[in-house]
């Protein structure tokens, strides 16, 4: 490996660093190649312990070359998102933010709830974390002005729904509100939304006053109780400074190898929430480094950059980071280390609040827990990483299969996976575990240098430890865990190692029963009793009972799916556009089934042939 270092290149790049078993260790990104790659093998480098730890274990790099280092930044990210290194300091934080949509590009604006941020037009307001005070300002949005929920066109009129006749909706789809009253409503959602709020009430003010010049004292009365309404929700804002308008604010404490991250984001120079975060093992980095790794992987999310991030520290690469995020934003992204002012106050509050997180103990290191996990269950090292498998049906109808995955504290949700046993006839609990365990883990290509990176968004895991025995690298989308629980059984946990052993697949596993609580290990005649009340009792049974949670909301939702499905879906050539449509002329079911041929071939998208279909399907 060693005489290939003379063979990089000394441009622009990423380098990758790999163990024997071709598990990706470290991902970085260099302006020169082959100085930086070369200074982690030299005598005089002066690595961190974890570094150096790293580089006894490395069997194997690869690299990959880029016009520019804002290129190579980019793929850095993206591989450290997919490969999720160990050595890498790593954000997990598999959460996706809520934002309010306003869908200002249709003719008829509507707000909604949404996770995913699209160059659509519209406009977005937030995130808000935690969500709270997005569902009542959505409430409040929603009972004040009387915004449609619906999804339907209103290009055609159709009859008011029940939203409408309990006074929640204004009923655009049936002309009870023209456009121009309708798009005045939208503007002052925006004031809000904005935080505009004095603007607002000055122009809801006029609008009354001119009403009741008009002597039209009903929609002078509407206007006073919102009037009214949007004053009671201003007191409930968290107004820091309006002229600050949309900032994220970040700030950043040490102690003993952790670090702690308080960001807020502030929007329209409103607080919408907040997000802290811990970071172990970080002794070794600098403060701009490890500022640059959070920037780097927090907003890689589904997230809106705000027009300015300020800092406690200014990170590495700020120019890079900045023509990154601004190319997100599709506006320049300034991000400052304010010195004084308002600006200099909400830095030095994120920085307590990042210590006092520090201070509470939280997430400090797991390793004990681990340890007594592999003390209890007989392993020969600390599982790093849990999985669980559970199976759902009732007398084999509807069965489902449910994965869960928790890592160093706390559950991956991106990890989790749920299947239908379409494959598996019959209540043969034994058969669907054997598929749930292989359509998972089951092998399949997958792409392990950095060229493919950008065709193997689903390849994304953590690596082993060093200590941990082979994984195996080519699996369908999840990386195997160091411990997987069956729920069930010796017969489960049997059913499971059969497929394990089939795919070539080593990892420990074991199966948890219920009354009483005992896990089952292979190779152990005797179970090992879970109902002592220790700690690793305790986590092993609440993994257990997290995909029992999962498998059983999946089957729950698939049969209330089969129970509302209408017999309109088993109709050959009727789809979904044309369902709507009979349901929208006809009311009902049962107005369909009264339908004459000629009735329903004169309906858009219908013609005599497909009537009678219908009309014969409906009356067998």
């Amino acid at each position: 490996m060693l005489e290939r270092l003379s063979d990089i290149p000394d441009k622009p790049g990423v380098y990758m660093f790999k163990d024997e078993n071709k598990t990706v260790l470290y991902v970085g990104k260099a302006k020169g190649l082959r100085s930086r790659v070369r200074s982690y093998f030299q005598k005089s480098s002066h690595l961190d312990e974890r570094k150096a730890a790293m580089v006894k274990i490395v069997k194997d790099f690869e690299y990959t070359v880029t016009g520019n280092e804002l290129e190579a930044f980019v793929l850095e990210a993206n591989l450290i998102k997919q490969f999720r290194p160990r050595y890498n300091i790593l954000l997990r934080d598999d959460k996706s933010y809520p934002y309010l949509k306003l869908t200002l590009s249709e003719q008829w604006p509507r707000l909604e709830v949404v996770r995913r941020i699209k160059k659509d037009g519209s406009k977005y307001y937030g995130p808000y974390v935690p969500s709270g005070d997005m569902w009542n300002i959505l409430s409040f949005i929603r009972n004040t002005f009387k915004l449609p929920t619906c999804h339907y066109s209103f290009d055609r009129r159709i009859r008011p729904c029940i939203q409408h006749q309990i006074q929640k909706c204004s009923a655009p789809c049936d002309g009870r509100i023209d456009h121009d009253e309708y798009m005045k409503m939208i503007h002052e959602i925006r004031l809000l939304l904005e935080g505009k709020n004095r603007n607002l009430l000055d122009f809801l003010g006029k609008r009354m006053q001119g009403f009741s010049d008009e002597l039209r004292f009903e929609e002078a009365a509407v206007l006073r109780d919102r009037i009214n309404a949007i004053q009671k929700i201003s007191e409930s804002q968290k107004v820091v400074a309006p002229e600050l308008g949309d900032v994220d604010v970040i700030g950043l404490c040490r102690e003993a190898g952790r670090s702690g991250f308080k960001l807020l984001f502030i929007r329209n120079g409103i607080m919408t929430g907040y997000r802290q975060f811990e970071l172990e093992h970080t002794l070794g980095e600098t403060d701009q480094g490890l500022m640059k790794s959070f920037i780097e992987q927090f907003y890689m999310k589904e997230i809106l950059p705000p027009h300015t991030i300020i800092c406690s520290v200014l990170p590495e690469d700020r120019e890079i980071l900045s023509s990154w995020l601004s190319a997100k934003r599709d506006t320049r992204v300034f991000i400052a280390l304010p010195e004084r002012g308002i600006k200099r106050e909400l830095v030095a509050m994120a920085v307590e609040n990042a210590a006092m997180l520090l201070k509470t103990g939280q997430g400090k290191d797991k390793s004990g827990l681990e340890k007594e996990i592999a003390e209890l269950l007989g392993l020969l090292y600390p599982p790093v990483d849990i999985g669980a498998f559970d199976i759902s049906n009732i007398s084999g109808s509807e069965p489902v299969g449910a994965f869960v995955y928790w890592t160093e504290g706390s559950f991956r949700k991106d990890y989790y996976r749920h299947i239908r046993m379409d494959a598996v006839e019959g209540p043969d609990d034994y058969a669907m575990m054997r598929e749930m365990v292989r359509r998972t883990l089951g092998p399949r290509e997958c792409p392990q240098t950095a060229e493919d990176a950008g065709r193997a968004a689903e390849c994304s895991g953590q690596s082993a430890p060093p200590a941990a025995p082979e994984k195996n690298a080519e699996h369908a989308g999840v990386e195997i865990p160091d411990l997987i629980i069956i729920d069930g059984g010796k017969g489960h946990l049997e059913a499971a190692l059969q497929t394990m052993n089939a795919v070539g697949i080593k990892t420990n596993m074991i199966s948890i029963a219920k009354d009483p609580d005992r896990a089952f290990i292979p190779g152990r005649e005797a179970p090992v009793v879970l109902d002592d009340g220790r700690r690793a009792s305790l986590l092993l049974k609440r993994i257990r009972d997290e995909v029992h949670r999962f498998a059983i909301r999946y089957h729950k939702k698939r049969r209330a799916r089969r129970m509302l499905e209408s017999p309109l879906e088993k109709i050959p050539g009727i789809g979904r556009k044309r369902r709507l449509e009979l349901l929208r002329h006809f009311g009902s079911l049962e107005g369909i089934r009264k339908a004459t041929y000629d009735e329903i071939a004169q309906l858009k998208g219908f013609n005599r042939p497909v009537a009678e279909l219908l009309v014969k399907s409906l009356n067998k």
